[in-house]
């Protein structure tokens, strides 16, 4: 039996739990074993910035996070890491996805599976995910939302092969007047289940063909290019998974070609991710294990300490 997983931060049976519940329903239907979480009903602290897990993991060492003890994060994504197919839906408030959810996705540093598989603390496991934001006002005030939460699917390896962006449902389950949107959610969960039932080397994306601006990933936003910390360096990159390449008129439409080594770093692959964890290495390795450039630091941060402001 197939594991689908549903996970949400919006209001209790408001438009992004509807419309999440729409989604799992079909998958449920198919047969799958469901899951379904509301993240307001548990305790994620905010990631403290210590740096533990990275630290370890440019050692090779898997440390896990010093929060594990003291909240819900870790069951929950050992419930989450056994998944066939996750299902997000957030609502957005302000562009990007409600802090509810961020706060939860980025404690997910700890748990990178491409370094845990790379050192053999877990199993490779190919796990698929679809996403659903949701807002009151057109994509002008969600511009940043389905890209905000493509943004936390690499660190756990979620291949996403379906986004949604639900507009225009600012009141209390509204979303429920809206037929098509709501044949669309379920719709959702009918790809997540047609891809889950595919081998892995098969699996492709299922959304809209022409979403976004990114044919690799599909997210909407683009940004020029500059020098990555090897020097590698593109006029154009994919906000999202790092493809790079260069926009160019095709039958009189601006379009993102993506060039002959453009997903070198592609994040959305194991192998696209391992080269950011050289840079971790090289960076962060190269700091720690420099003790001059450690004392360096703390004589000159030591004016910093004793400088304090009025608060509020």
């Amino acid at each position: 039996m197939y594991k689908v997983m549903g996970i949400t931060a919006g209001r209790k049976n408001s438009n992004s739990e509807i419309l999440l519940k729409e989604a799992l329903m079909a998958c449920e239907e198919a047969g799958a074993e469901v899951t379904m979480i509301n993240l307001r009903d548990y305790n994620i602290l905010d990631c403290t910035g210590c740096t533990a897990c990275t630290k370890g993991m440019s050692q090779g060492k898997n440390v896990g996070c010093v929060l594990d003890s003291k909240d819900d994060k870790k069951k929950i994504m050992e419930a989450m890491l056994e998944q066939d197919g996750v299902i997000i839906s957030v609502p957005t408030y302000d562009l990007m996805p409600a802090s509810p959810y961020l706060t939860f996705a980025q404690r997910s540093l700890s748990y990178e599976t491409s370094f845990l598989e790379t050192i053999g603390a877990i199993a490779h496991k190919d796990r698929v995910a679809g996403l659903i934001a949701v807002g009151g006002s057109t994509r002008s005030w969600q511009s940043m939302a389905l890209e905000g939460l493509q943004a936390t699917m690499f660190t756990t390896d979620l291949k996403v092969v379906d986004m949604l962006l639900a507009t225009r449902v600012p009141g209390n389950a509204q979303c429920l007047l809206d037929d098509a949107l709501m044949a669309r959610a379920r719709k959702m969960g009918e790809h997540i289940m047609q891809v889950v039932q595919t081998p892995p080397e098969e699996r492709t994306w299922l959304g809209e063909e022409d979403m976004g601006w990114c044919p690799n990933c599909h997210s909407n936003a683009l940004v020029l290019g500059e020098p990555q910390w090897d020097g590698l360096h593109y006029p154009i990159e994919c906000q999202v998974c790092g493809a790079g390449g260069t926009l160019e008129q095709v039958d009189g439409k601006w379009k993102f070609v993506i060039a002959e080594d453009g997903l070198l770093k592609d994040r959305t692959t194991v192998a696209g991710r391992a080269k950011h964890l050289e840079e971790i290495a090289a960076t962060q390795g190269g700091y720690y294990g420099d003790p001059e450039a450690m004392k360096k630091v703390q004589e000159r941060k030591a004016k910093y300490v004793r400088k304090t402001f009025p608060a509020v």
